[in-house]
């Protein structure tokens, strides 16, 4: 089921602009092998190649995936197009937590 709370969006947008996310297929990989990320979004529309290879890597180093409405993402943090995204841990990933209903 995807993300649908405008509340989270709108502060997926604050973690962006505080520095809290890493973007990019490399990078969102990179972080999650090494720890440093709190939980991976993934766009509703990724492709299903996206979803497994990201799926299978946070399986792998037990780190939570989201996946958030198809296009929100990017509209989200002002960079359209990105399908995926790994949120640092700290505050801003437990109020992301709370605001998706995960936590």
């Amino acid at each position: 089921m995807a993300i649908e709370a405008d509340a989270f969006y709108a502060m997926l947008g604050i973690a962006m602009r505080a520095g809290a996310l890493t973007l990019g297929e490399s990078g969102v990989l990179k972080a999650i092998a090494s720890g440093k990320a709190a939980f991976v979004l993934l766009d509703g529309g990724a492709s299903e190649r996206t979803r497994k290879m990201f799926a299978d890597s946070c399986e792998h180093y037990g780190v939570r995936l989201m996946v958030t409405a198809q296009e929100r993402l990017g509209q989200a943090i002002g960079k359209p197009g990105r399908m995926s995204a790994a949120v640092a841990k700290g505050t801003l990933a437990g109020k992301l937590l709370s605001l998706a209903g995960e936590e």
